[in-house]
């Protein structure tokens, strides 16, 4: 994770954490107060931040970071099963969105080449039959 990414982030879960703690925030029906446990990197992008809360219990929240545009910068939610079944599920379709598109970085030439030896391969399009 880049340094200056996992400063901001170190910054961004304090202020969750404060947002949490207070009192009249709505759903806060035990008047809890939150504090950051720990932060764990899981990609460049992304992160699981554990908190602590006063009655003991533990929270859980996924943040992501945005690299540019008027959304740049960490977010987050606090996934529920729901949430982490959809996105088990999601792996599948990314995963066969990049086996699609993965041809999709090559000229038709790189395209023909790949998996022909060197002796077969071509230099212009044109020489496809």
């Amino acid at each position: 994770m880049n340094k200056n990414i996992a400063k901001e982030l170190n910054e961004f879960a304090e202020e969750i954490s404060n947002r949490f703690s207070k009192f009249n925030r709505e759903g806060n029906y035990n008047r809890e107060t939150f504090s950051v446990d720990e932060v764990v990197p899981t990609s460049d992008q992304t992160a699981v931040i554990k908190f602590k809360k006063s009655t003991g219990k533990t929270g859980v929240a996924f943040c992501y970071y945005i690299n540019r545009g008027v959304s740049k910068g960490w977010k987050y939610f606090f996934p529920t099963d729901a949430h982490i079944v959809g996105m088990n599920a999601f792996n599948f379709y990314k995963l066969q969105a990049e086996r699609k598109n993965y041809k999709y970085n090559f000229d038709l030439v790189d395209q023909y080449n790949r998996n022909r030896s060197i002796e077969d391969h071509i230099t212009d399009a044109s020489e496809i039959n």
